[in-house]
């Protein structure tokens, strides 16, 4: 029996990690120089996410009268979402959900979480019972770690899972989580349902080819909604950036036999206190 899921993945837009990105001091605070004409992709771990969410969909399609769904949720300006949603929009069916807001890395994610829970509490027939919040482990454009377990609390969320790399819906709508932990290891989780938050790694799908016809399928509708975004304002909250500039690029190698880990930590320790 097909048991039916609404997913709803939240994915950033990053610029394209191709290009030389170079911090500055804007008007409005820290941004990227020229920003808005850099080439931009979905964020690669929200990207995978979407990917799974897809396949898992396809496994799980419900039925006629009660089928499976899924949302992308994506904050962004507009001009930055239809360019990344010509390509994105060929690779699986979803249905867009866009907030026209700021991008970038030096957002606080509180103010985001907040924006992203009000847009996932307006989405027409979404079951809160079924929900199923995907979204990245970390991410190449808000890698604060901590935006989408607050979005899950704004939405009354407790079951979260974090470092997700396979999930198995069962067919009582219970599932089973594979979550990294150290060691290189996964810790097997079982949940009796949905709602719940999964933070994805990179997961075990391929990216999917392009396909024009989904492309074309999702573009109808993709247009309209980002014709209807509704503008988000996110408040800095009291976050202050003094000063923003790339990592210095230093390398000093040193080839030593036998060194234990303890003194190992200690040089690491001085070096970051010497910095």
């Amino acid at each position: 029996m097909s048991h039916a899921v609404h997913i709803v993945v939240c994915a950033g837009v990053a610029p394209d990690p191709l290009q030389t990105l170079e911090p500055t001091i804007t008007p409005t605070g820290p941004g990227l120089k020229n920003e808005m004409v850099l080439p931009s992709v979905l964020d690669p771990w929200a990207a995978s996410s979407l990917y799974e969410a897809a396949n898992l969909i396809a496994r799980n399609p419900g039925t006629r009268e009660n089928p499976s769904k899924l949302w992308l949720l994506s904050l962004a300006p507009k001009a930055k979402l239809q360019q990344v949603m010509m390509t994105i929009a060929q690779k699986v069916s979803f249905e867009l959900v866009p907030v026209d807001g700021p991008i970038g890395g030096f957002t606080d994610a509180h103010a985001t979480g907040a924006a992203l829970a009000d847009a996932i509490a307006a989405i027409p027939f979404l079951d809160r019972s079924r929900l199923l919040l995907f979204g990245g482990w970390e991410s190449a454009s808000r890698g604060a770690g901590a935006t989408l377990q607050l979005i899950g609390e704004r939405l009354g969320i407790t079951d979260q899972f974090q470092g997700v790399d396979q999930l198995d819906l069962r067919d009582d709508g219970s599932f089973e989580v594979l979550e990294r932990v150290e060691g290189g290891r996964h810790q097997v989780s079982v949940c009796a349902g949905a709602p719940a938050v999964l933070g994805w790694a990179t997961g075990n799908l391929p990216e999917p080819r392009n396909n024009p016809q989904i492309g074309m399928a999702n573009m109808r509708a993709v247009m309209p909604a980002l014709q209807k975004a509704k503008p988000a304002t996110l408040a800095a909250n009291g976050l202050e950036y003094v000063s923003v500039s790339l990592p210095r690029q230093q390398r000093e190698t040193r080839v030593i036999k036998n060194m234990s880990p303890d003194e190992i930590a200690n040089e690491v320790v001085a070096w970051i206190g010497a910095e």
